[in-house]
């Protein structure tokens, strides 16, 4: 039998049966960054981007992909989403913007795919409405930060590298 439980006894790709599983509050937190170069971090600052308010737009963007993981992730459950949180932290020093997301449902399923999903895709969008002033952005540190709910109890990273 296979460890991972996308994978059937025969080595075939199968979505886990979450029918009997309890229903739990569920929680997950995920982060990512964006970097740049200071003259761009200056502009999103004075939202003197042409294209737009970029954080608020990276915002819409990170809930509607939470919302549609299940959509552009294999296997992942759709789900009834019933929070997410974005939230912006600048950072001058670094020329760079940390991306944090907290999703929540009540539940048979947890909601971590959706939180790393938000992440990815504000921040793409950060990237995409930055794009002609800098294209040597980084995106980086996505990583899962903590959860909680269901059978694997919580979660939570000590430091992005753990």
């Amino acid at each position: 039998m296979s460890s991972f439980s996308h994978i059937d006894n025969k080595g075939c790709s199968r979505m886990v049966d979450i029918t009997d599983k309890e229903p739990t509050l569920r929680s997950a937190v995920a982060q990512g960054v964006v970097s740049m170069k200071p003259s761009t971090f200056e502009m999103i600052h004075n939202d003197s981007i042409k294209k737009g308010n970029v954080l608020e737009t990276a915002k819409i963007a990170g809930i509607m992909a939470a919302k549609k993981t299940s959509e552009l992730i294999p296997l992942c459950h759709p789900i009834n989403i019933s929070h997410i949180d974005i939230n912006f932290e600048p950072d001058k020093d670094e020329s760079s913007i940390k991306i944090k997301t907290r999703v929540r449902l009540f539940g048979q399923t947890g909601v971590e795919m959706e939180a790393l999903t938000a992440v990815s895709v504000a921040a793409l969008t950060i990237y995409d409405m930055c794009k002609s002033q800098d294209k040597k952005m980084i995106i980086s540190d996505i990583c899962l930060l903590e959860k909680s709910g269901g059978k694997s109890g919580i979660f939570v990273r000590k430091t992005v590298n753990d």
